[in-house]
């Protein structure tokens, strides 16, 4: 079968090749697969990775075979899910704790969108009760961003969406931000209950100079890759505050909420109530726009989440 995978000396090291078929676990179902997103950290960690080694967490498909011990989807069910590696392919192996089956009213690229960026987004939400709060979310264009934006805005937050530039502010409002900031939160300003932070580096400081008494900075991101330095006095003058070092798997780990949570997300989809923020579709096998996806994305031409269709 096809796949995507690291080839140094080849562009962006990435080439499409021959590889061997999945060899499921017990506890794995095999999903041909329809459609995949790309994430930032994946693209990232692409650039510089060694020969054969397969990107891709998303995936959207059709069950060829369920798993051997009877859990999960039955074969030819419609399904979105999240792998540890490898999803950038014609078929992969899906453990069926981290799949759910898909609305028929939910295509498969829309559903692509969901595991990484989704997943992120409803766990870090979770993190802090938002009804009636104020909420902030950095890199608010982003994958994670939009859909954070939406969910704490549905679930009563008053929330406000922060960008680097102008043009990134754009169908913020529209999903539920009630504020738009361009820069960095100021450093001045009524405090924030919760706060999603992706930037790192001097957003990250001007969160935790913001953050409300007993609030939450939940940071899963670096976009930046620049350090922080902030005044410690400042941060724990907040009594209760807290910086929450937030990484997807161990929390799915922990709450083994990944089918359940995957589902309720593509429910959202199938009523309308969720926009997964597709900006682009870019067809597998067309290696070219494949290649210039994964710079965009990098270069942050993106808003929301880019596709890469096998239907």
């Amino acid at each position: 079968m096809k796949a995507l995978v690291a080839s140094p000396g080849a562009e962006a090291n990435v080439d499409v090749v021959d590889v061997d078929e999945p060899q499921p676990h017990p506890y794995e179902a095999v999903v041909d697969v329809k459609a995949v997103s790309l994430n930032r950290g994946e693209v990232r960690a692409l650039q510089d990775a060694e020969a054969g080694w397969r990107p891709g967490w998303d995936v959207a498909g059709v069950v060829a075979s369920a798993a051997a011990d009877g859990s999960g989807p039955n074969e030819g069910t419609r399904v979105v899910g999240l792998v540890g590696s490898g999803a950038w392919a014609e078929r992969v192996a899906v453990s069926t704790q981290m799949l759910a089956g898909l609305p028929d009213e939910v295509t498969f690229e829309a559903a692509a969108t969901l595991p990484v960026a989704g997943l992120t987004a409803r766990k870090a939400v979770e993190m802090a009760v938002v009804d009636g709060h104020r909420v902030a979310v950095t890199g608010a264009a982003g994958g994670v961003g939009r859909f954070a934006v939406q969910l704490a805005a549905q679930n009563g937050a008053s929330v406000t969406a922060v960008v680097g530039r102008p043009e990134r502010a754009e169908g913020l409002s529209e999903l539920g931000a009630s504020e738009v900031v361009v820069g960095t939160l100021p450093a001045e300003g009524e405090p924030f209950h919760l706060i999603l932070e992706s930037v790192g580096g001097d957003s990250l400081a001007a969160a935790l100079g913001r953050v409300a008494p007993d609030g939450t900075v939940v940071s899963y991101g670096n976009s930046s890759r620049q350090p922080t330095t902030f005044d410690p006095s400042a941060f724990y003058g907040r009594a209760g505050a807290r910086l929450y070092a937030f990484v997807l798997g161990p929390e799915l780990q922990r709450s083994h909420t990944a089918t359940t949570d995957l589902r309720y997300l593509a429910n959202l989809v199938a009523v309308g109530h969720l926009d997964v923020g597709l900006d682009r579709i870019v067809p597998f096998g067309d290696l070219a726009a494949v290649r210039a996806a994964m710079a965009d994305l990098l270069g942050r031409k993106i808003n929301g989440k880019a596709v890469l269709s096998l239907s």
